[in-house]
C-alpha cells in the first residue's frame, strides 16, 4: 500500500507537466516515422530503380506494420512497466530505421519499414500512461497535448523528410529519424518514473480482449469503421499527392510535398475546437461534418490535376479540408470509444487504432494502383468512395444507434 501511494505521489508531482510535454514530443517523433516516407517515396523509386507504385509499397508496409504493432504490442501497456517497454520499442524502431537507410534494394527496405511500423507504437501507449500522471480534471488537456504532438509529427515529418531527401537523397531522412528516435529513447529512460503496470493478466488474454470488445460493442465497431474509412481516404490522398507533385504535371521535388504538409500544420488548431463541439453536441454531428468535409475535399483535390497556380491552390485547399475532416472525426470517434469504460480503455484503443491503421494501409495500397490506372482523378475518386462508405453507414444507422452499455472488464 505504501508503494502504491508513493507511485501516486510520484505520478502527480509538479514535474508531471514537463513529463507530459516530453511524451508529446516523443509521440511526434514516433508518429513521424510512419508518415515521412510518403514525401520521399518518389525519390526511393528513382534511387532503387523501381516504379513509383512499387516504392509506395514502403508507405503501405509501414502503416500495415503500425496497425499490427497496435494490435500486438499496445495491450502490453496494461501488463509491462512503461519505462522499459517504451525505451525498448524506441530502440528497436531506431534500429529498423538504420536498416532502412542502408537497404540496398526494395525487398529489404520493405522488411525494415514493416519492423519500423510495428515498433513505433509509442503514441497509443503514451496516452494511458499520461492520463495516470495527472488528476482526472486535467486528463482532457493532457490527451489534447499528446494528440497535438502526434499531429505535429504527422505533418512536420513530411516537410523535413521531403526537404532533406531533395538535398541529400532519400536515405538521409531515415538517418535523421533514427537519431531522433534514439534521443527520444534516452530521454524517456532518464525521465519516466517507475510505475507498476495496472494488470497482471496473461498476454494471450490481453490480446483477445480487443477482439472481444469489437464483437460485443456496437459503438466501438461504428467508431472503428468511421475512422478506418476516413483514414483510408486521408492516406490515399497523401500517397497520391506525392506522385502528382513529383510527376509530369508539376515536376516538383520531394520538398514540395513537405511544404504542402507544412501549410496544413495550421489544422492542428482544429483539434481543441472539435473537442468542444463534441462535448457540446455529441460525437454524431461532428462525424457528419467530418464526412462532408472529406467528400468536399475530394472534389476540390480533383481540380489539382489541372496544374499551374490554380491547381496548386486547389491542392492546398483540398488538403486543408481533408486534414480538418480527418482530425475532427478522430476526436469524435475517440470520445465515443473512451466513454465506454475506463478500466479497459487501452484495450478499446487497441481495437480502434488497429482498425484505423488497417484502413490507412489499405488506402495507401489502393492509391498507388489507382494512380497507375487512372492518374490523379482515380485517386480522388477513391477518396470519395472510401469516405462515402462511412457516410452511408452513418446516415443509415443514426436512428438505430442505441445507448451503449458499459463493457465488463475482463
Amino acid at each position: 500500500m505504501t508503494d502504491h501511494h508513493t507511485r501516486q505521489r510520484t505520478a502527480r508531482a509538479p514535474g508531471s507537466s514537463r513529463l507530459v510535454a516530453l511524451l508529446a514530443l516523443v509521440c511526434g517523433v514516433a508518429v513521424g516515422n510512419v508518415y515521412f516516407p510518403q514525401a520521399v517515396a518518389p525519390l526511393m523509386a528513382a534511387g532503387l530503380g523501381v516504379s513509383p507504385g512499387a516504392a509506395a509499397g514502403v508507405v503501405t508496409a509501414t502503416q500495415f506494420g503500425y496497425a499490427a504493432g497496435v494490435f500486438l504490442l499496445v495491450p502490453l501497456g496494461d501488463r509491462l512497466p512503461p519505462r522499459p517497454l517504451l525505451v525498448t520499442l524506441l530502440t528497436v524502431t531506431g534500429a529498423g530505421l538504420c536498416a532502412a537507410a542502408a537497404a540496398p534494394a526494395l525487398p529489404p527496405l520493405l522488411a525494415a519499414s514493416l519492423l519500423v511500423g510495428v515498433a513505433t507504437v509509442v503514441a497509443p501507449l503514451a496516452g494511458p500512461l499520461a492520463a495516470g500522471l495527472v488528476p482526472a480534471e486535467r486528463r482532457g488537456v493532457v490527451g489534447g497535448t499528446l494528440l497535438s504532438g502526434s499531429l505535429a509529427g504527422m505533418l512536420l515529418s513530411r516537410t523535413a523528410g521531403g526537404a532533406l531527401a531533395d538535398r541529400l537523397g532519400w536515405r538521409a531522412p531515415y538517418v535523421l529519424a533514427a537519431l531522433l528516435t534514439f534521443v527520444a529513447a534516452l530521454l524517456l529512460a532518464r525521465a519516466l518514473p517507475s510505475v507498476a503496470p495496472p494488470s497482471r493478466q496473461r498476454y494471450a488474454r490481453l490480446l483477445a480482449e480487443p477482439v472481444r470488445l469489437l464483437c460485443t460493442e456496437p459503438a466501438l465497431r461504428r467508431s472503428s469503421f468511421y475512422q478506418a474509412t476516413v483514414f483510408a481516404g486521408f492516406s490515399a490522398a497523401w500517397t497520391g499527392v506525392a506522385l502528382l507533385l513529383t510527376g509530369p504535371v508539376y515536376g516538383f521535388g520531394a520538398a514540395a510535398v513537405g511544404l504542402l504538409a507544412l501549410v496544413n500544420a495550421v489544422t492542428m488548431s482544429v483539434t481543441p475546437v472539435a473537442g468542444r463541439l463534441v462535448d457540446r453536441r455529441g460525437p454524431d454531428p461532428v462525424n457528419l461534418v467530418c464526412f462532408l468535409l472529406v467528400l468536399t475535399s475530394a472534389a476540390v483535390l480533383a481540380l489539382g490535376g489541372l496544374g499551374g497556380t490554380p491547381g496548386l491552390l486547389c491542392l492546398v485547399t483540398g488538403t486543408l479540408l481533408l486534414d480538418v475532416g480527418m482530425q475532427s472525426g478522430m476526436v469524435a470517434n475517440q470520445v465515443r470509444v473512451y466513454a465506454l469504460a475506463a478500466d479497459v480503455r487501452s484495450r478499446l484503443n487497441t481495437a480502434y487504432m488497429t482498425c484505423a491503421y488497417l484502413g490507412g494501409s489499405l488506402g495507401s495500397w489502393l492509391a498507388a494502383r489507382a494512380y497507375a490506372w487512372c492518374g490523379w482523378s482515380g485517386v480522388c475518386a477513391l477518396v470519395a468512395l472510401l469516405t462515402g462508405l462511412g457516410l452511408v453507414r452513418h446516415l443509415g444507422g443514426r436512428a438505430a444507434h442505441p445507448r451503449v452499455p458499459r463493457p465488463s472488464a475482463s
